[in-house]
């Protein structure tokens, strides 16, 4: 969080760069420069050597780009390097019963990819990836604030007001945020005050393609997990997860229970944790994901 806040603050000799963008690899070089610091750093506290590595990737991701992660991973340090698919790897964050043979629903709102998976048996039944999400809400909030109040504002700040009082529908009592940026007419600082009415309208093209790939990946299920999905319900991670009152918008959609996964910013994390301290887990999870390919 402390290099995010570095955007559009650094002098003039010093670039802030997003090694990845839509959940893959936008920047090679600092991608595998970002990865050999974080496996030296390991490296140093654990007494370790190569260490093995699990990395969450979209479902939609090619090939190609699925070998330019494993490459600047190898690259970076790693002595082996497996790929899991970010829904799988949420739902096992999530704590869902991937291994048995009934369905779950998994809804992966991250940075850069929305991802939506219907998963049995250890293994993704039917996914959907849109590269719609945190980010692409953040630069809605700024494309809004600056055609409707004349304001300049960064991603830092969209994010913060996404955080505060970014709704996918209206709050039973409406929030109120000030912000600053820079006003368009003059150049000059300048503060206002915005809504969570305004950011819910900022959000809403967004949010209804995110609602209509959860209802596309449903439609699409095969009727024997359909059933147990009722049951279950839609379970929400990411950090997506956390825009207010989005549950509801989507249970409302969709006519069915969700629920919203414990720590869901951490769920991807914690579920490559899992299946690295699991390596027959995840060796099923790849057989699974290669066979469906």
């Amino acid at each position: 969080m402390k290099q995010k806040k570095c955007f559009g603050r650094t002098p003039e000799q010093i670039k802030a760069v997003r090694p990845l963008k839509d959940g893959v690899i936008a920047d090679f070089t600092a991608t595998q420069l970002m990865l050999k610091n974080l496996i030296e750093k390991i490296g140093s506290r654990y007494k370790i050597g190569k260490p093995r590595v699990v990395v969450g990737v979209p479902s939609g991701i090619t090939e190609v780009e699925e070998r330019a992660v494993e490459e600047s991973v190898i690259q970076a340090g790693a002595k082996e390097v497996y790929l899991i698919e970010e829904p799988m790897a949420a739902a096992i964050g999530a704590n869902l019963d991937v291994g048995e043979p009934s369905g779950s629903i998994i809804v992966d709102i991250g940075g850069g990819t929305t991802e939506v998976a219907v998963i049995s048996l250890g293994g993704i039944v039917i996914s959907h990836s849109l590269r719609i999400a945190g980010d692409e809400l953040d630069e809605d909030i700024v494309n809004y604030i600056k055609h409707e109040k004349n304001l300049a504002i960064g991603e830092t700040t969209a994010e913060q007001i996404k955080m505060e009082i970014g709704c996918a529908m209206p709050l039973m009592t409406e929030k109120t945020m000030e912000i600053r940026g820079r006003d368009l007419s003059d150049g000059l600082p300048r503060n206002i005050n915005v809504t969570s009415t305004q950011i819910e309208e900022a959000m809403k093209e967004s949010i209804s393609k995110i609602v209509e790939i959860v209802k596309l990946t449903l439609e699409k299920t095969p009727p024997e997990l359909a059933s147990d999905i009722m049951e279950k319900g839609i379970v929400l991670a990411g950090g997506g997860a956390l825009i207010k009152n989005l549950d509801k918008l989507l249970s409302m959609e969709t006519g069915m229970p969700v629920y919203i996964a414990e720590e869901p910013l951490d769920a991807v994390v914690r579920g490559t944790g899992k299946t690295l301290e699991d390596l027959e887990r995840l060796k099923t999870v790849l057989v699974n994901s290669r066979k469906r390919r």
